[in-house]
């Protein structure tokens, strides 16, 4: 089932529309910093997982393949042709997933924090289970140590709080189901297909994917490149802003 999902109204300067993806458990906040850097160069918009931020709550079970096609119904809703994307972690997923469905309306990507495969099918189930007995607020604490690299909270206390915030108050189910829907994504054997430009980047002290997986998306596809995020763990655009936007733009065309 393709879930709905809401998007922001693009803003910022510049002709190309450029698409931001959340990781799991975070709503369009984890691009609020980056994102005020990229709207100098480029007309930006991000876009809520189900049941997280402004989208509505799934009930029904979906794959990685259909957020993607979701994020397309609501960027078709926008009016707009093809764009630039990029996506942290489960965005990321998402943005491979849009590069494999519809290449020809992405001219170029950045995955971020992110795999070709996430995690493992036992682990996800398991998380599933364990959010759907005891909701999104009992991961809170142990997602701020995996989420942050070491001093990101106290540099960025709003962004990273109100991330947690968004974890907490996300729909069980539908984390549940972004979760099951993770537990069985793997696009590797896909990766050849691509043929966008894509700039795999991990974060330098990221425990959730890392090098290994953003070389693999990188050499994986037809033209890819990869680079760190220093002093960023997982959720790179809130801790490092200006690395990230500086590495987009960089990607995308503009003037860092």
């Amino acid at each position: 089932m393709i879930p709905r999902i809401a998007i922001q109204e693009p803003a910022g300067e510049g002709d190309e529309l450029l698409v931001l993806g959340p990781s799991l458990g975070t709503s369009t906040v984890l691009w609020e910093s980056t994102a005020a850097l990229l709207r100098r160069h480029y007309r930006v918009a991000a876009w809520d997982l189900p049941g997280h931020g402004a989208s509505p709550a799934a009930t029904d079970p979906f794959t990685v393949g259909e957020i993607a096609l979701g994020v397309l119904d609501a960027v078709d809703a926008l009016g707009a042709g093809t764009f630039l994307y990029a996506g942290v972690s489960l965005g990321g997923a998402t943005g491979l997933e849009l590069l494999l469905h519809a290449p020809e309306r992405v001219r170029s990507a950045a995955i971020l924090c992110s795999g070709a495969k996430i995690g493992t099918t036992e682990g996800w189930v398991e998380r599933a289970l364990h959010v759907r007995s005891q909701g999104t607020a009992s991961l809170v604490v142990p997602s701020a140590s995996r989420w942050f690299a070491p001093g990101s909270i106290e540099r960025h206390p709003d962004g990273t709080g109100r991330l947690l915030h968004s974890l907490r108050d996300a729909d069980d189910e539908s984390y549940a189901l972004c979760a099951e829907a993770l537990a069985i994504y793997d696009v590797r054997a896909l990766l050849g297909n691509i043929p966008v430009p894509v700039l795999a980047l991990w974060g330098e002290h990221d425990q959730v994917v890392g090098e290994r997986q953003s070389e693999e998306i990188a050499e994986g596809v037809q033209h890819g490149t990869s680079a760190p995020v220093r002093g960023a763990a997982h959720l790179a655009p809130v801790e490092q802003p200006e690395a990230v936007a500086s590495s987009l733009i960089a990607h995308f065309g503009g003037t860092a």
